[in-house]
């Protein structure tokens, strides 16, 4: 008898008929022997529902008082579909009992919106899980010390799984989703993109930074930290089918890099569009600079990605750097009001009309000139590289938005990943 922890998605909780169809397969685990804990997500469209609503309420500029409340309404999106789920199993004959976070306790941070899991006291859980039930705890959300409802961020529903798991020692978490596993890349942009059997955590996880949006990337963080094995499948397969099948379906992202796993180069090819480049132009070339540019830029909780600072020419140079899209405009004014004052930078110029594309595999530590080989491929295909950014096991280039998916597809064909892979 295993402990397997299920995480379903808000696509495969979006109604009482899916609903079902999720009870009816955990049904199908538990009465094979195993010992089953669920984490679900909100409804499909209902946190945005209800924070649309919350929003509407809200004071212009939200404090941590307002923030705390966003929360409060926010939490409310999976203690409805853990309510329901227990219900569902309850219909399928078996015992079944919900918590929210703050019932467990899983412990967090008081990081509004954006908390951290600190904890989690597994002794209730443990003593349901001996009394036979099947226990489903609310994804995405938390309790601080001070007893306030805390929610993880946008996609935490699969941190609070893989966090479950990892508390709990769990044999394995199964993040099922509304695709059947990771691909080399989006199928939409490039229909012959392949499903992976397997891939490293190190790949998954700069995936999951690079764009991909399989598995958020705090959760892939934590099951690398606590080696927890997760395996990314389909709800929407038949929930009938056998387990012995559906345990080896989806991709299963592993610690193991065997030989097989090292004869692929480059495993995947990732994307993001909500990228905008920023430069600083004409600042002093001293120490200290970078800090003085991209300092007050962290200090307003704004991520930096790639960064370029050019070569000086008469004690001047240009310092370049990209954000997220959604942060720009506000980048843009703090570099203006800011930044130039106390630097005395010429200007500060933006495009946010770029994306980024990277090549990830753990297969590059063994190989030279892939990078060079995807220059080449770009270079061939017309498109300009504005700037590079490489790790031991990925190399990604910031180009035009326009030419994104003629990138996607010249590279993924240049690397053979629309060919079977030889571990498959």
């Amino acid at each position: 008898m295993a402990l397997i922890v299920h995480k379903y998605g808000g696509t495969s909780m979006g109604s009482t008929e899916r609903i079902r169809s999720v009870a009816q397969r955990v049904a199908k685990w538990a009465r094979a022997g195993h010992q089953m804990i669920v984490v679900p997500s909100a409804m499909s469209g209902e946190t945005n529902r209800l924070l649309g609503l919350a929003k509407e309420l809200a004071p212009p500029a939200m404090g941590p008082a307002a923030l705390r409340e966003l929360d409060a309404i926010a939490a409310t999106g999976e203690q409805v579909s853990v309510g329901l789920l227990a219900l569902a199993l309850q219909s399928q004959g078996l015992e079944a009992v919900s918590y929210s976070g703050w019932q467990v306790p899983v412990r967090t941070d008081s990081a509004f919106t954006k908390a951290r899991i600190a904890s989690i006291e597994d002794d209730r859980v443990r003593a349901d899980l001996a009394a036979g039930k099947v226990v489903v705890i609310t994804g995405f959300q938390g309790l601080d010390d001070e007893g306030n409802v805390t929610t993880l961020g946008r996609g935490g529903s699969d941190t609070s799984a893989v966090a479950v798991a990892a508390a709990m020692r769990a044999d394995e978490c199964l993040i099922y989703t509304d695709v059947d596993g990771v691909y080399t890349t989006d199928p939409r942009i490039v229909p012959e993109a392949r499903r992976l059997h397997t891939i490293s955590f190190e790949e998954m996880l700069e995936m999951a930074s690079l764009g991909s949006k399989v598995l958020q990337i705090r959760s892939v963080e934590f099951a690398g930290k606590y080696r927890v094995p997760l395996r990314v499948l389909s709800s929407f397969t038949p929930w009938d089918i056998p387990i012995e099948v559906e345990a080896k379906s989806g991709t299963l992202i592993t610690f193991e890099e065997d030989e097989k796993m090292e004869q692929a180069v480059v495993s995947g090819i990732a994307f993001n569009r909500d990228e905008a480049k920023i430069t600083v132009m004409g600042v002093p070339d001293r120490p200290g600079i970078a800090y003085q540019i991209l300092g007050p830029v962290a200090d307003a909780n704004i991520d930096i990605d790639v960064i370029i600072q050019n070569v000086s020419h008469d004690g001047k140079t240009d310092f370049s750097f990209t954000v997220n899209r959604g942060d720009y405009a506000r980048t843009i004014e703090l570099l203006k009001t800011q930044v130039t004052p106390v630097t005395g930078a010429a200007q500060v110029l933006g495009d946010p009309k770029i994306c980024k594309v990277s090549i990830v595999g753990i297969g590059m530590r063994s190989h030279v000139g892939v990078a060079s080989k995807m220059f080449r491929t770009l270079s061939e295909e017309g498109i300009n590289i504005q700037m590079i950014s490489t790790s031991e096991i990925k190399t990604s280039v910031v180009i035009d938005e326009k030419y994104m998916e003629l990138a996607v597809r010249a590279l993924h064909k240049v690397f053979d990943l629309d060919q079977p892979a030889v571990a498959e």
